[in-house]
């Protein structure tokens, strides 16, 4: 069953966040790499990964409902960054405005109706949540390594070891 025309553009609007997420993630990455930070820049670009496959899912999703994608243009990312503390503040950052963005995707499939939404929208609710939480503890342990660099090149180590 189709849903209604606004709620495709939200849709749409969506592919282009995540779209946009995957390409700030990949700049991300290149910055961290360029920093001999190759543990935190693999990280940034398996997030860069499954950002896209975000957007494929959801793009699937409006395809398959017989509605019509329609890509937008977003701008370029940025990527000059004062080191790794920054580079993962603005991946915070990011990952709370796509929480915003399915919330208020969620809430106008509520408003319209569209029952078919809220189980696909619900799977992305919960993993937004996780996706938070894991930069937020990321983000506080680089805090605590302050100008450890040895603190710094260990928690690097670990972001590398991340699973696809």
């Amino acid at each position: 069953m189709r849903m209604p025309d606004d709620l495709e553009a939200a849709f749409n609007d969506q592919i282009t966040m995540e779209l946009a997420s995957s390409a700030a993630y990949l700049q991300m990455s290149a910055f961290l790499a360029d920093a001999n930070l190759d543990g935190m820049s693999a990280w940034m670009r398996a997030q860069s990964e499954e950002e896209r496959e975000h957007a494929l899912r959801f793009l699937d999703f409006v395809l398959d409902r017989g509605n019509r994608v329609t890509l937008t243009g977003s701008d370029a990312p940025r990527g000059d960054f004062e080191g790794p503390e920054e580079v993962f503040a603005t991946a915070l950052g990011q990952e709370e405005a796509v929480t915003k963005a399915i919330h208020d995707l969620y809430r106008l499939a509520s408003e319209r109706g569209d029952l078919a939404s809220y189980p696909f929208l619900q799977e992305f609710i919960q993993e937004q949540n996780e996706e938070e939480t894991t930069v937020a503890s990321i983000l506080e342990r680089i805090r605590m390594a302050g100008d450890d660099s040895g603190a710094m090149l260990i928690l690097d180590n670990e972001l590398g070891s991340r699973a696809g």
